[in-house]
C-alpha cells in the first residue's frame, strides 16, 4: 500500500492561490465556485482542504449551483467535514443570492412572453423541494402590478382556491393575470390536475371581465408555458 496524499494546508499555498487574499487582491470574479464555497466553509477535514472539499460537493451535483441550493442541511452533513455549523452557512450564502436575483426583479417588469415569466418567478420557485402556486397581476400594459404567493403544498401538489385569486385581482385593478407553479421533479409537464385548474380560473377570470395570459409550469432550467402550447 502507498504513502498517504500529502495535503498542503491553504495556509501554506503561494499568497495569490489562497481564496481569501485572492479574492481580496484580485477581487471576487477572479475566483472559482469551488474557492468561494471553500471560503464560506472555513476547512476541510483530515485528507483535503477546504478547496478539494468545496470540489467534492460541487462534483456531487455537477457543478450545478441551483441543485447545490435544493440541498437540505442534513445532505449537506453528509459530507465529511460538514457539520451543521458549516451547512447552515452554505444556506445562508445562497439564500443571500437568491434574494439579490429577486431584489433586481422589483421594477415592476413588463411580460412580453413565457419566458419574461420564467425570469422572474424562477428565483422564487426553481429549487423548492415543495410546489407553491403564485399569480401575477397585470394591468393593461402588461407591467406587474403585484406578485401574490397563493398556496403551498407537498411535493406532488398543492390546493389552490380560485376566490383568492379573483378576490386579489380585484383588489388590485388587474386586467389580466399570470398563473405559475413549480414541479419539484424538475420536469415542467402539466399533470391532468394543473390541466384543470387552469381551465376552471380561466373560466371565473372571463366571468370578471380579467384574462388569463398564461400559465408556466417552472422545471429545473426549464419551463411550461400554457399559452405557447395553445392551450389557453
Amino acid at each position: 500500500m502507498g504513502e498517504p496524499a500529502l495535503i498542503i494546508p491553504i495556509k501554506d499555498w503561494a499568497v495569490d492561490d489562497r481564496p481569501r487574499e485572492k479574492l481580496r487582491d484580485k477581487g471576487r470574479g477572479a475566483l472559482s465556485d469551488a474557492e468561494l464555497l471553500a471560503i464560506i466553509i472555513g476547512s476541510g477535514n483530515a485528507d483535503e482542504t477546504a478547496v478539494g472539499l468545496a470540489m467534492r460537493i460541487l462534483r456531487s451535483v455537477d457543478y450545478d449551483i441551483a441543485r447545490l441550493a435544493s440541498m437540505d442541511i442534513s445532505e449537506l452533513q453528509e459530507f465529511r467535514g460538514i457539520g451543521e455549523a458549516k451547512a447552515i452557512s452554505i444556506q445562508a450564502a445562497l439564500e443571500l443570492g437568491r434574494r439579490r436575483n429577486v431584489d433586481l426583479q422589483k421594477e415592476e417588469p413588463f411580460i412580453r412572453s413565457s419566458a419574461d415569466i420564467w425570469r422572474f418567478m424562477r428565483p422564487e420557485l426553481e429549487d423548492l423541494a415543495y410546489e407553491e402556486f403564485w399569480v401575477l397581476l397585470l394591468n393593461r400594459r402588461n407591467q406587474v402590478l403585484h406578485k401574490k404567493f397563493i398556496s403551498r403544498g407537498g411535493m406532488h401538489g398543492t390546493l389552490v382556491d380560485p376566490k383568492i385569486i379573483f378576490n386579489c385581482a380585484l383588489r388590485h385593478r388587474a386586467s389580466s393575470l399570470v398563473l405559475c407553479h413549480n414541479h419539484p421533479s424538475g420536469l415542467p409537464d402539466p399533470s391532468e390536475a394543473d390541466q384543470r385548474l387552469t381551465r376552471r380560473i380561466k373560466d371565473g377570470a372571463s366571468l370578471l371581465d380579467i384574462t388569463v395570459t398564461d400559465h408556466v409550469i417552472i422545471g429545473k432550467h426549464t419551463f411550461y408555458s400554457f399559452s405557447d402550447q395553445g392551450l389557453l
